[in-house]
C-alpha cells in the first residue's frame, strides 16, 4: 500500500473520464444486488464490471475529498482518492463482514491521508505513531507502518522498471509540450509532483492554459493507457 507519482497520475485518467463522461456528475451507487452481481464479475476479471464499481463508486470519493477541502487542490485529492477506491474493489471480500461502502470508504481516506503526510507542510504536523487509515483487514495502520512499507516498494529494482516504462510509453503519446507539463505536475521525473501554479510560473504561462493541456493530455493518455497495468492492488 503506497502512494505513487504514477498512481496520481494515472487515476486522474479515471476521475477526468467519468466527469466527461457524466457531464460533471457521478452516477449514483448501485442497488445491492447489482453491486454483488458486479463484484462477482470482477472477481472473475471482469474489467467492464470492475470499471462499473468504480464508476458508481466515484460519489464515495468526492464526499470524503469534501472533509479535506483546503488541505490541498481538490483534483489532486480526487485522483488520490480513486487509488483508494481501485484499491478497495481489487481486495474487498465479503466473507470479512463489512460492507463495500465502509470498506471502500477506510481505503479512500487512507490515500488520501498518505498524501496529505507526504505534503512538505505537513511533515512536521504528525506523530510517527498517530493512525493514518486501516489495511485491507481492517487493522489500523500508523505513519511508522506505512513509511516502512513505502520504503521497501520503491526501493524495488521492478518499481523502477515500472516507472521507467511508464515515463518512455508517455512520451511517444505526448506532444513535448504536454508531456513537459504532465512530468512536472505529477513528479515523474523527480518524484516531487509540483501544483499547477508553480507549473504555470515556471513555464510562464496562465494557470488556467496549465489546466487545458493537462485535461488534453490525461484524455490522449486515456487513449493509449490502461491504468490498471501500473497501479497496485
Amino acid at each position: 500500500m503506497f502512494f505513487d507519482v504514477i498512481g496520481l497520475f494515472l487515476s486522474k485518467i479515471f476521475v477526468l473520464t467519468g466527469v466527461v463522461q457524466n457531464k460533471g456528475s457521478f452516477p449514483k451507487p448501485l442497488p445491492p444486488e447489482e453491486e454483488r452481481r458486479c463484484l462477482a464479475l470482477a472477481r472473475a476479471g471482469d474489467n467492464d464490471a470492475k470499471n462499473t464499481l468504480v464508476r458508481h463508486n466515484m460519489r464515495l470519493v468526492a464526499h470524503i475529498v469534501k472533509k479535506y477541502s483546503g488541505a490541498a487542490e481538490t483534483d489532486d485529492l480526487m485522483s488520490v482518492g480513486s487509488i483508494g477506491l481501485i484499491k478497495a474493489i481489487n481486495t474487498y471480500k465479503e466473507s470479512k463482514g463489512t460492507t463495500l461502502a465502509t470498506y471502500t470508504a477506510r481505503c479512500i481516506e487512507n490515500e488520501i491521508l498518505m498524501l496529505l503526510r507526504a505534503g512538505k507542510k505537513h511533515k512536521n504536523t504528525l506523530s510517527l505513531s498517530e493512525p493514518v487509515g486501516f489495511d485491507k483487514d481492517g487493522n489500523e495502520l500508523t505513519i511508522m507502518d506505512v513509511v516502512a512499507e513505502e520504503e521497501n516498494v520503491f526501493s524495488s529494482v521492478e518499481q523502477s522498471i515500472r516507472r521507467e516504462k511508464f515515463v518512455k510509453l508517455l512520451k511517444n503519446i505526448l506532444n513535448m509540450r504536454e508531456y513537459t507539463i504532465i512530468t512536472m505536475r505529477y513528479g515523474l521525473i523527480d518524484g516531487v509532483p509540483m501544483p499547477q501554479r508553480e507549473v504555470a510560473k515556471k513555464l510562464g504561462i496562465s494557470r488556467s492554459y496549465i489546466s487545458r493541456i493537462e485535461k488534453k493530455a490525461i484524455l490522449k493518455a486515456r487513449e493509449h493507457l490502461d491504468p490498471e497495468d501500473f497501479i497496485d492492488e
